[in-house]
C-alpha cells in the first residue's frame, strides 16, 4: 500500500497554529502581561485572530481534506493568510477581505456536501459556514468584532454539534433526539438573526440555545457511553464531556447577562465557551484529525491528560477571577495558565509523534489506519 505525508497541507497548518500563537499573545496582552509589542498591537483582534483565523483554517482544511477538491484548498489558505497580515500589522481590511473570502469557499463546500448528502449534520454544518461567513462581513463592514461575535461563536458551536450530530448515527435509534437536537439548536439561529438589531437580547436567547445543546449532548452524544472504554477512546471521551460542562456554564451565566457587553460576567461567559468547551473538543479530537489531515500517526499517551487536566484548573481560575472582584490576579494567572495549556498540548503531540517515530507513523494515502 503507498504511504506518503501531506506535505503540501502543512503550510497551511502552520498559518493556523500561527494565527493561534498570534492570537494568545493578543489576549495575554489584554490582561496586561507582557508580550512583543506587534502581539499587543493586535489586542484588539484577539477573537478574530483565534476564531477567524486559527479555527477557520482548520475547520477549514479539515473540510478541504474530506471533500477531495483542489478548489476547497483556498479557504483555509485565505483565512490563514488572513491572520498572518493580522499579526504581521497590515491593513485590518486586508485581513478581513481574507477571511470573508475563506468564508465563503467553506460555505461553497459546505453547498457541495449538501448537493451529495442532504442530511441534518451536513445541514447544521452548512448552518455553521454560513455563520462564520456572516460574522465576518459584519467585520468587515463595521470593523468591529462585537456584532461579528455572536455569528462567529456559532460557527463554532454549530460545527462541533454538527461532527457530534453524525456520529450518533453509530448509535441506537432513540426516540425525539432528532426534534429534541432541533429545539437546542434553534436558539443558536434565532440569537445570531436577533443580534443585527439587539445584541444582548441575541446573546439571552444565543444562551439558552447553548444550555439545551449542553443538555442534548449530555444525553445523546456517544461520549458519555465512550467514557468507560480504555486507552484513546477514553481520553476523547472525558475531552468530550468536559468540554460539554463548559458550555453548560458558560450558557447559563449568558442566561444572565454574561454576554451582554460591559457585564463582570463576560470575560468568563465567552471563555467558559470559547476555551472550556471548543479546545476541549480541540484536545479530544486532535489525535484523531491531525493524522487524517497530515497522515502522520499520533500514538495515544496518558501524558494526553495533562494538558487536559491544566486547561480545566486555568478555566476555572479565570471563572473564579471573573465571579469575585478582588481576585483579578486569578483571572490574569488563568489566562496565562491556559496559554501553558495550550503550548503543553502541542509538545505532547510532538512527543508522542517522536517516541512513536521507530515505528511507521507514516498513514496510508487514503488516512486509514491499517
Amino acid at each position: 500500500m503507498q504511504v506518503q505525508a501531506a506535505w503540501h497541507r502543512l503550510p497551511l497548518l502552520a498559518a493556523g497554529m500561527f494565527a493561534l500563537l498570534g492570537g494568545t499573545l493578543a489576549g495575554l496582552a489584554r490582561l496586561g502581561w507582557p508580550v512583543p509589542t506587534a502581539a499587543a498591537a493586535q489586542a484588539g483582534n484577539h477573537a478574530a485572530l483565534m476564531i477567524s483565523a486559527f479555527f477557520g483554517t482548520l475547520i477549514s482544511l479539515e473540510r478541504a481534506v474530506a471533500l477531495g477538491r483542489g478548489w476547497a484548498y483556498a479557504g483555509p489558505a485565505a483565512a490563514g493568510i488572513g491572520g498572518i497580515a493580522l499579526v504581521a500589522g497590515a491593513p485590518l481590511i486586508s485581513g478581513q477581505a481574507l477571511a470573508v473570502v475563506g468564508s465563503a469557499i467553506l460555505v461553497a463546500g459546505s453547498g457541495t456536501v449538501l448537493r451529495r448528502q442532504v442530511a441534518p449534520f451536513t445541514l447544521v454544518l452548512a448552518g455553521g459556514a454560513a455563520n462564520w461567513l456572516i460574522g465576518n462581513l459584519l467585520w468587515l463592514l463595521d470593523g468591529h468584532v462585537l456584532r461579528a461575535l455572536p455569528w462567529w461563536l456559532a460557527f463554532l458551536v454549530l460545527t462541533i454539534a454538527g461532527e457530534r450530530l453524525e456520529l450518533t448515527r453509530f448509535l441506537p435509534v432513540r426516540p425525539h433526539s432528532g426534534g429534541r437536537f432541533l429545539i437546542a439548536v434553534a436558539p443558536l439561529i434565532v440569537g445570531g438573526v436577533t443580534a443585527l438589531i439587539a445584541v444582548e437580547a441575541a446573546m439571552r436567547i444565543f444562551s439558552l440555545g447553548l444550555v439545551l445543546l449542553a443538555a442534548w449532548l449530555f444525553r445523546y452524544d456517544i461520549a458519555r457511553h465512550n467514557a468507560g472504554q480504555r486507552g484513546l477512546t477514553r481520553y476523547v471521551a472525558i475531552c468530550l464531556l468536559t468540554g460539554y460542562f463548559w458550555l453548560a456554564v458558560g450558557g447559563l451565566l449568558g442566561v444572565i447577562g454574561g454576554f451582554s457587553p460591559g457585564n463582570v460576567l463576560r470575560d468568563a461567559a465567552l471563555h467558559a465557551v470559547a476555551l472550556g468547551f471548543v479546545f476541549a473538543m480541540v484536545f479530544g479530537h486532535a489525535p484523531i484529525i491531525f493524522p487524517s489531515v497530515t497522515r502522520v500517526r499520533i500514538p495515544y499517551r496518558p501524558l494526553f491528560y495533562l494538558p487536559l487536566a491544566t486547561l480545566n484548573i486555568a478555566l476555572a481560575c479565570r471563572i473564579a477571577g471573573s465571579l469575585i472582584a478582588s481576585a483579578l490576579h486569578l483571572r490574569q494567572h488563568g489566562a496565562l495558565a491556559t496559554a501553558l495549556a495550550i503550548l503543553l498540548f502541542i509538545l505532547t503531540l510532538a512527543f508522542s509523534i517522536w517516541r512513536g517515530a521507530g515505528k511507521s507513523t507514516l498513514l496510508p494515502i487514503d488516512g486509514r489506519v491499517p
